[in-house]
């Protein structure tokens, strides 16, 4: 296999997330699908030889890509696309299961709508960490700005972000009644319990700093997901209800200084998702309750 043939390998195996980072930006297939083919037009014709984290590399030329087109967007006072709100894109190759899980995820078409409403820098700051778990240096050298910089512009967009979407038909009550339920089943071991309470298809996603960008950590299904959650059994005595992403989670908190936290998502009374959150800047938004 030729150099070239090799750097078309490995971009097929990045098209999916990239084309999934491209659409919670942009809000639209069609761009999507142009800012990634221009990412193969930048790499079939760069020095490579020098990139040490190829799918990195992608990621930032995918939301350069992306801010160029928000901007001029924005410039021409453009409306949102038609299908801002025609929910994700499909997924890749059948049987790739990151890539099924990456179109499977929280994002839903009322969230696409008000990501649309945040100024571009917002966007690109809250898509790129939020959802994607890329560390901030990384996007503060996309935006020209300091990391710090890129931090704010991310915290200002999840605030808009849930001030103006909150979870659709939350059962904010019922959700802590589930978030309960499961921290007690982790105290007590029980596997069973645990079972029960999650969704045959739930999702476990890490938003951890030190994964590579837009890598973020997968597991799905309920087994899977309860046989990993008891592996913390015994630490769960630190773990205490919390408030997350302003609704019912749960915070890692021993002598009450929280160092990770758990984000639910919770439908008719079984949990879909959780969110592992160890991102300082995130944990900073986490209150005990």
């Amino acid at each position: 296999m030729d150099e070239a043939d090799w750097l078309a390998a490995r971009f097929e195996e990045q098209r999916a997330r990239l084309r999934a980072v491209a659409y919670r930006m942009l809000g639209s297939l069609a761009e999507a699908d142009d800012a990634v083919q221009n990412a193969w037009l930048r790499l079939s014709s760069a020095d490579t030889t020098e990139v040490d984290n190829l799918p990195g590399w992608l990621t930032t030329v995918v939301a350069r890509e992306c801010l160029k087109l928000l901007r001029a967007r924005r410039g021409r006072r453009e409306e949102p696309l038609a299908d801002a709100g025609a929910g994700p894109p499909e997924p890749g190759p059948a049987g790739d299961p990151e890539a099924e899980a990456l179109m499977a995820d929280s994002v839903g078409p009322a969230l696409m709508i008000v990501l649309g409403n945040l100024a571009p820098a917002e966007r690109l700051a809250f898509v790129l960490h939020d959802i994607f778990a890329v560390p901030f240096e990384d996007i503060a050298a996309i935006l020209d700005r300091s990391p710090a910089a890129a931090r704010q512009l991310a915290s200002r967009a999840r605030r808009r972000v849930q001030g103006a979407a909150p979870p659709e038909h939350a059962d904010l009550p019922r959700q802590r009644q589930v978030v309960d339920a499961f921290l007690a089943a982790l105290r007590e071991g029980n596997f069973e319990a645990l079972l029960g309470l999650l969704d045959p298809e739930v999702l476990l996603r890490d938003d951890s700093s030190s994964l590579p960008p837009g890598a973020a950590s997968l597991m799905r299904g309920a087994r899977p997901v309860a046989s990993y959650a008891l592996t913390y059994s015994r630490q769960a005595r630190f773990v205490r209800p919390a408030l997350v992403d302003g609704a019912p989670g749960l915070a890692i908190a021993p002598v009450r200084r929280i160092i990770g936290a758990l984000a639910f998502t919770v439908a008719d009374g079984q949990i879909t998702e959780i969110r592992l959150i160890s991102v300082r800047a995130r944990l900073r938004e986490v209150r005990l309750g």
